[in-house]
């Protein structure tokens, strides 16, 4: 079997496993567990060691618990707070790029997540510190198990080339772009929590898809995997409809995980990068799990959904644009400091 075949594979099953053990167990905020798991399971080279990943369980439950120092300053000191949020998501961002850890925005969300949920809640922010880390050790388990089923074979030593390193300037350029996108939907978030907590989540997946794309190619994939994503979302849901049942949601998104990870890991040629197809994945997530919320307390699932679904494309608008407008700004300014030197 091919290694993109096993990869698109283990994709498949470790969602299903991650849906099994959050709507199983009925954890708070499922969806969100489905989505770290997916970001663990997308996660390039070998799997994370169990007891590594439970430490960086710990570790991120830490952090996030101590992110709920921000929200005095953001209730009394709203702009400090504000720019300091800013300082704190650009170091991460620009210590992601120069690293390469494509767990990156696993501690942004955690960053930008905490704030918002403690302006609106204290509740909150233990509730959301517990599911951010069950959903870490929940993608690095069924991340073994699903390795377990599908190995890849060892690569020599020789045949292993380590990521191309990104230059500094480069990546204090995509972070401050990064930086951009996601500050405004974090203040929004700040005014009305219940609203944006879900496109806090999309905003920052698209942050971290917009540092891999150009000026040119920024509208198409943005606003078209958010299409993608929500087309995702409608589909799994019309399949739960026929028989709603927790078997039944976990095999729909099983389905959808394959489909997208075939061409996420080349199994399917397609004309779209890899980013495109797990922020497609993603969106579907976060728009299928507060429809699944709506639906179990009873309010309408086609209102919410709409209204969510037209933020995140009004989110991917704006970051398509603002890539655009940077890049204009970055490409008109380049050819002068030369001659002012």
């Amino acid at each position: 079997m091919h290694p993109a075949d096993k990869a698109a594979l283990r994709l498949a099953i470790g969602l299903g496993l991650a849906v099994l053990v959050a709507y199983g167990l009925a954890l708070p905020v499922p969806f969100v567990v489905c989505v770290m798991a997916v970001l663990v399971l997308c996660k390039p080279g070998p799997p994370l060691p169990l007891v590594k990943g439970a430490i960086l369980a710990l570790v991120f439950a830490a952090l996030v618990a101590a992110g709920v120092v921000m929200v005095p300053l953001l209730e009394h000191y709203a702009l400090a707070g504000v720019l300091l949020t800013a300082v704190v998501l650009y170091g991460v961002f620009y210590a992601g790029l120069i690293h390469g850890n494509p767990l990156t925005m696993i501690l942004v969300i955690s960053f930008a997540l905490i704030p918002v949920a403690g302006v609106a809640d204290q509740a909150l922010v233990g509730m959301l510190s517990l599911t951010l880390a069950v959903g870490i050790l929940t993608g690095t388990l069924v991340s073994a198990l699903a390795t377990a089923f599908f190995p890849d074979p060892p690569a020599p030593a020789g045949q292993r080339a380590e990521p191309p390193a990104v230059s500094q300037e480069t990546a204090g350029w995509i972070a401050l772009r990064a930086v951009l996108i996601v500050m405004p939907v974090f203040v929004l978030a700040l005014v009305n929590p219940s609203l944006y907590l879900a496109a806090i989540m999309k905003t920052v997946a698209l942050g971290q898809q917009a540092g891999e794309t150009d000026a040119r190619s920024a509208g198409r994939e943005l606003v078209g995997s958010t299409l993608v994503g929500a087309l995702m979302a409608l589909a799994v849901w019309i399949g739960l409809s026929l028989w709603p049942s927790l078997w039944m949601l976990m095999l729909w998104l099983m389905a959808a995980a394959l489909w997208a990870g075939s061409a996420m890991f080349g199994a399917r040629a397609t004309a779209w990068r890899p980013s495109f197809w797990s922020n497609a994945l993603i969106t579907a997530l976060i728009l299928l799990g507060p429809a699944i919320e709506d639906s179990a307390s009873g309010k309408s699932v086609l209102q919410g959904s709409a209204v969510r679904a037209s933020l995140f494309l009004g989110v991917a608008l704006y970051a398509s644009a603002m890539v655009w407008i940077l890049e204009r700004w970055r490409a008109a300014r380049s050819p002068a400091i030369p001659m002012q030197r």
